[in-house]
């Protein structure tokens, strides 16, 4: 009995503190930018914040404490239980022990709590007049590929089936603007012979729209979709595309003449006219406009050569509980109805202020860690990245390797060399021929200079590569020079010379 009333104490425990847990991981997630509309979502729904109007005021002041604020942050983690230090939660606490705290301190430091005033109407007006600017300036959106393609369905008589299903399949395009996997894969799992033909013709439909080759299941099916019976050498290259792809990539010419009974001149006019068509057609409404990014993390040289942090958080106002509230329960004028709802909007509120300080200490610390660590990086830029992992980051501030992967989320840093997403500076390396692990991004960027510079009808093979990049002090083995050359979608030195060669005659004629 004794072990069963244990375990329900411990369960009731983690009942309790989860709310709380779950929104010190939520708040650390946040980008700065997306911190700040959670905070304006609490104060519209917690009567018990306010903003501080004076912390404009105080940001100077303020910032000259930062260092000392977080140290004192640091030092109070390090001293607490590795589960309290990756949530930073008191597990002996609960709410009631919150709520009663602040009313002692209400009762103890009257003056302190005295009512600051509430947002004044010239607040709200500079704060609307920016809201208003920052949607006049906003980029226009661009026309994307769906756009396009439903817009054309308009010059079309259609029925209702058959306009919702092509909106359905229009919308289940990718980038490049195929249609990943089966058309049954747009299609309910339970769909019959009737919604299936009503898709086929459809997808028919569809192919038939500009550009030409969208709505196609794959490569071979998005260039047949693009030949039209004028043009050069249609007959060619429906052969060539239907049978002969993967000969035509690799060269493979006289095999192509034996199987096709075309002459050699005959299959390199049809892939010369092959290379004209557009394996992408979707590409072009992509990437027109580049988001906006505002940084969470700023670095800036120190007096000892490296580098500190600074956080980007002057527009995340200062939030603190209401004095009106305390004031309000600690009379005794609130009916116990009114008074359970505003302990728990206070203790909602509580929450939100520590969750949103540790979040700012958490990201400055494990931001810091990361420039000690890519100081290189900073100095020379991204050929001297250093490999590293979230572990080693994890260890170095004291926390759980997924307190650091939250704190990097969908954050970046403004550096000297630019701005980088945070995840940008954790990379996978590889162990060279001396034994020194280099990182990944070191070997790609140095094999693809020396790959830029070699001489085209005399390309390097992957022996050569090897002395090349140990000549730039990047000693790697065969095996991963080629793997990388792959990965890079890289041809053979065979492939790059007969392509160069390809070329050079193309110009010469």
């Amino acid at each position: 009995m004794r072990l069963s009333f244990g375990q329900t104490q411990i369960q009731t425990q983690k009942q309790v503190l989860a709310p709380r847990m779950i929104q010190s991981m939520e708040i650390l997630q946040l980008p700065i930018l997306a911190l700040q509309e959670r905070i304006e979502q609490e104060m519209s729904e917690n009567p018990t914040l306010e903003i501080d109007d004076q912390t404009s005021e105080d940001d100077e002041s303020e910032s000259e404490n930062t260092d000392e604020t977080e140290s004192s942050a640091a030092e109070s983690e390090e001293s607490t239980p590795e589960a309290e230090k990756e949530l930073l939660v008191d597990e002996t606490s609960n709410n009631e022990d919150d709520f009663e705290r602040l009313l002692e301190l209400n009762e103890q430091f009257p003056e302190t709590f005295d009512e600051r005033p509430r947002v004044s109407a010239s607040r709200i007006a500079e704060e609307g007049d920016r809201k208003h600017d920052a949607m006049v300036n906003m980029a226009e959106r661009p026309q994307t590929l769906q756009d396009y393609l439903h817009d054309q369905l308009g010059w079309f008589e259609l029925d209702t089936s058959l306009r919702q299903m092509c909106d359905r399949i229009i919308y289940n395009l990718d980038g490049d603007g195929r249609l990943p996997g089966r058309l049954e894969d747009v299609l309910p799992p339970d769909a019959d012979e009737e919604l299936l033909a009503l898709a086929r013709e459809a997808l028919k439909l569809i192919q038939k729209l500009d550009p030409p080759g969208v709505g196609a299941r794959d490569l071979r099916e998005c260039l047949l979709l693009q030949l039209t019976a004028g043009m050069p050498y249609f007959e060619e290259l429906q052969t060539l595309i239907s049978g002969h792809l993967e000969d035509l990539e690799h060269n493979r010419m006289p095999l192509i003449q034996r199987k096709t009974g075309y002459s050699i001149d005959q299959i390199q006019a049809a892939w010369d006219e092959l290379k004209t068509l557009n394996p992408r057609p979707g590409r072009e409404f992509n990437n027109t406009v580049v988001a906006n990014v505002v940084p969470d993390v700023f670095i800036e040289p120190d007096d000892e050569g490296g580098f500190k942090v600074r956080l980007e958080d002057g527009d995340t106002p200062s939030l603190y509980i209401s004095p009106y509230y305390r004031r309000l329960l600690s009379s005794g004028q609130a009916n116990e109805q009114t008074r359970e709802y505003i302990k728990r909007k206070v203790n909602a509120a509580q929450w939100l202020i520590e969750s949103i300080e540790q979040r700012r200490s958490t990201v400055r610390r494990v931001a810091q860690a990361i420039v000690d660590h890519q100081i290189e990086f900073l100095r020379k830029g991204p050929e001297a990245i250093e490999p590293l992992k979230m572990q080693q980051i994890a260890d170095k501030v004291g926390v759980h390797v997924t307190t650091v992967s939250r704190a990097v989320d969908d954050k970046w840093m403004q550096t000297p060399r630019g701005i980088f997403p945070l995840r940008k500076f954790f990379v996978g390396g590889t162990v060279g021929a001396d034994g020194a692990e280099v990182a990944w991004d070191k070997v790609r960027l140095q094999l693809q200079e020396v790959i830029d510079g070699e001489d085209k009808l005399k390309p390097y093979s992957d022996d050569e590569l090897v002395k090349q990049l140990a000549e730039r002090g990047v000693k790697v083995a065969r095996r991963t020079v080629t793997k990388y050359r792959k990965n890079m979608q890289i041809p053979s030195s065979r492939e790059r010379k007969d392509w160069s060669l390809s070329e050079s005659n193309d110009n010469d004629s």
